[in-house]
């Protein structure tokens, strides 16, 4: 059954791991990652860098799905949400870069996390960067329990 909106916003803002699928636009090979994410209701948000297979992908190739999930339990049930469009890789401004990338850590360390030495020296480097998905189609489920 489809998560009404709330339902999702809800689901989406807890922090769940993520998975995005790429593809060479020369081998047309899919190429899936697990990576954190931020959803503001509009768009999605990774943070990365340039130099990995996944974003190297994206700027050949922008079209990509990511997948949020949760395994389910008999307690729990199974939810996940599927995006699925063409990603604007994002350089500049550095400002906006390194704000979406901070969002993303603070959800998964907390502030005081984020502001680690190891997690700003990466959400500082030049080399990285946000991509940012205004998803096409969504899909979304869950099972009620």
């Amino acid at each position: 059954m489809a998560m009404p909106k709330e339902m999702m916003d809800a689901f989406l803002a807890e922090p769940n791991l993520a998975r995005m699928a790429t593809a060479s636009k020369r081998t047309n090979q899919p190429h899936v990652v697990p990576l954190w994410y931020l959803w503001d209701g509009e768009y999605v948000w990774v943070s990365g860098f340039r130099s990995s297979r996944k974003f190297r992908e994206l700027l050949e190739n922008p079209r990509v799905s990511i997948v949020v999930d949760t395994e389910g339990t008999p307690k729990r049930g199974m939810r996940a949400v599927i995006f699925e469009g063409r990603a604007d890789v994002i350089t500049e401004p550095r400002e906006l870069v390194i704000e979406k990338s901070f969002q993303i850590y603070v959800r998964y360390l907390g502030e005081e996390g984020a502001r680690q030495p190891t997690p700003q020296s990466w959400i500082n480097d030049p080399e990285n960067l946000v991509v940012r998905l205004k998803p096409t189609k969504i899909y979304s489920w869950f099972e009620e329990k």
